[in-house]
């Protein structure tokens, strides 16, 4: 009897311990704590999403925002942070919102009055932060790297140099491992390092020569966000740069592989499949896919196809996602687009309305996407044609991308922080 008692005690405790992994799990699944979602490629397992919204209908909160930038929200537990610059650019924030109602919490804003170059269309603070649930990273371009508790207390910064780009920066952090990860530029001072994410210590950098402007006002450079990848049994980070595709070491930043075929700009991140990476290039450059794998110099012997002609390459800004063997893409020009994965075919074609900067999400088996203008274009995720779901209007002036978590939308234009969905 006794023998059965404890037996049965061990199994209420291995039920109890299965049950509590899974709500951590849960927990987990439900954040946005990156620039694209949990792994970075706007792919999310969130269910039950809003398919379907207005300015009036179907919102859960809505805030004024003091602050403009192109930044996406990040979502981790009850909390959502955003970037914003004030001052006519001279403060750059992390702000912190409660996200049960959109309470702001704290901010953090870090002053940096020498002159520093921008588009008027890319206002400071277009870096989205990140967090793992300890600590918040957020890239301010020349005024530096900071790292904050989720109480907004300051652990560390980072003075990177200055970054000067007659349109400015983008990029945002990510993490991995024990380290935060950033591809610092474009402009004369452009390179990609990694720190220690306790101290914020360098542990490596790389700056190949081709990234570098030779003049503020040049043409070149990226605006890609770095994307962790798991190539065969290793881990390597893709990095979309002037001229090259790279897959570096995430511990020591050397080169695994690299492919040629980009151009001198490139505003969108690496797609990836298990079998393939596609890389874009801005302003009509070639994009190129690659078959992952190998060592050196890839060009050649990985290349599956590569698109060259300016008709196939339309401007891009926002980066597309693969699903399945097709990708998905809304250019900049309002012009939404399916290609084979494996051939580059284009399958069809659809122009949807507006301009987007935008990157897309493929959340709840379906794919969404929002222009310029505040509407948000929800399709089927299908090469056969384009087929719309829903199109969600806001009517305010965006160039962010959409935040999901625990089956709310988060939205961030020039005037509001919106969360769509139930309360």
């Amino acid at each position: 009897m006794t023998r059965i008692m404890t037996c049965l005690a061990r199994l209420n405790s291995l039920a109890l311990f299965a049950l509590l992994a899974l709500i951590a799990t849960n927990a987990m699944a439900g954040d946005w704590p990156q620039w694209r979602g949990p792994d970075g490629t706007g792919h999310s397992d969130e269910k039950g999403v809003p398919l379907r919204w207005s300015k009036t209908d179907n919102i859960a909160w809505k805030i004024p925002l003091a602050e403009t930038g192109n930044s996406t929200p990040i979502v981790y537990g009850d909390k959502v942070f955003i970037t914003g610059t004030r001052d006519e650019g001279k403060t750059r924030a992390l702000i912190c919102f409660s996200r049960v109602d959109g309470k702001e919490l704290w901010s953090k804003g870090v002053e940096y009055t020498e002159k520093d170059p921008s588009h008027k269309t890319n206002p400071f603070c277009s870096s989205s932060p990140v967090t793992d649930g300890k600590r918040i990273v957020v890239w301010h371009g020349s005024a530096g790297l900071f790292c904050y508790d989720m109480s907004g207390k300051e652990l560390w910064q980072m003075k990177l140099g200055k970054f000067e780009h007659i349109w400015g920066y983008a990029a945002s952090p990510i993490i991995y491992k024990d380290l935060v990860i950033a591809s610092c530029g474009p402009g004369l001072t452009s390179f990609v390092a990694a720190f220690n994410k306790d101290t914020g210590e360098e542990v490596w950098r790389i700056a190949p020569k081709e990234s570098q402007s030779l003049k503020v006002e040049e043409f070149r450079g990226s605006w890609s966000t770095p994307v962790v990848y798991k190539d065969g049994d290793r881990d390597v980070i893709l990095m979309s740069l002037p001229m090259h595709l790279y897959a570096l070491e995430p511990a020591t930043g050397k080169t695994v592989w690299k492919s040629g075929g980009l151009s001198k700009l490139v505003y969108t991140s690496p797609l990836t499949s298990p079998s393939h990476v596609v890389a874009m290039s801005g302003y009509h450059g070639p994009a190129i896919c690659i078959r992952p794998g190998g060592n050196g110099d890839v060009t050649e012997d990985n290349m599956a196809w590569t698109h060259v002609d300016r008709k196939m390459n339309p401007q891009r800004v926002g980066s597309g996602i693969i699903v399945g063997n097709h990708i998905y893409i809304l250019n900049e020009t309002g012009m939404a687009w399916c290609l084979d994965l494996t051939t580059g075919e284009k399958l069809w074609e659809q122009r949807l309305g507006g301009k987007s900067w935008s990157s897309m999400a493929h959340v709840d088996g379906r794919l969404y996407v929002n222009n310029m203008d505040g509407k948000t274009f929800v399709l089927k995720p299908t090469p056969e044609k384009c087929e719309v779901l829903a199109e969600n209007e806001l009517g305010e002036l965006t160039r962010g991308s959409l935040a999901f978590s625990n089956g709310q939308i988060f939205v961030r234009t020039y005037k509001h922080l919106y969360c769509i969905g139930k309360p």
